[in-house]
């Protein structure tokens, strides 16, 4: 029972490791590829003619975390008292 319980903790840690890692390179990825574009998009926009503020606003983006975290929470809280009632 305790080798299989290993194993299955093993399993859960590999997942969220390559889940956390995926997450990263792929937001790398997209970093470097909005990067290029934008300064791609310098080279042939005109000054003048570029936009000044993001589409979303510094508050839009504040809210649209602060929606993103409570989400989380509300999703991922049950497993977590879940498992910390098991002693992780």
């Amino acid at each position: 029972m305790f080798a299989c319980w290993w194993v299955t903790q093993e399993r859960l840690l590999g997942a969220a490791l390559g889940t956390i890692f995926s997450g990263v390179f792929v937001f790398q990825q997209r970093k470097d590829i909005y990067k290029s574009i934008s300064d791609t998009q310098s080279q042939f926009v005109p000054q003048s003619h570029q936009m000044r503020e993001p589409v979303f606003g510094k508050e839009s983006r504040l809210d649209c975390a602060h929606l993103w975290n409570k989400a989380v929470d509300q999703t991922f809280g049950p497993v977590i008292q879940a498992l910390s009632s098991r002693g992780w």
